[in-house]
């Protein structure tokens, strides 16, 4: 899996490309906390290029989302298929995210 970084203003927006799968999880999840350390939990996950996730993608996910719940954050999705969206809905983990449809509405979350 490549996962693409770029900053916008004061958020960094991490894109996965490929299935979030047991094989990559970790990594995401390691990159994923890095990138909300270094920007202060102001992160985006532009799910657009992710067709499906197992449960360790998902595991990852959740992980994501409960260190940043810690620092009174949320992890902001955008742009998830329509797969990744029933997982998540399927699972009951729909509530543990925020969802846009797309970057510019998840970057200005933040403000």
């Amino acid at each position: 899996m490549e996962i693409l970084e770029q900053v916008k203003g004061a958020v960094t927006l991490l894109t996965p490309r490929g299935p979030l799968c047991e094989a990559d999880a970790e990594n995401f999840k390691r990159k994923a906390a890095e990138a909300s350390a270094a920007a202060m939990g102001r992160v985006v996950i532009d799910a657009s290029a992710i067709p499906y996730a197992d449960s360790r993608g998902l595991e990852a996910l959740v992980d994501l989302s409960e260190e940043l719940g810690e620092s009174g954050q949320t992890l902001r999705l955008c742009a998830a298929n329509e797969t990744l969206r029933e997982v998540l809905e399927l699972t009951d983990l729909s509530g543990m995210f925020e969802h846009y449809e797309d970057v510019n509405a998840a970057v200005r979350s933040f403000l």
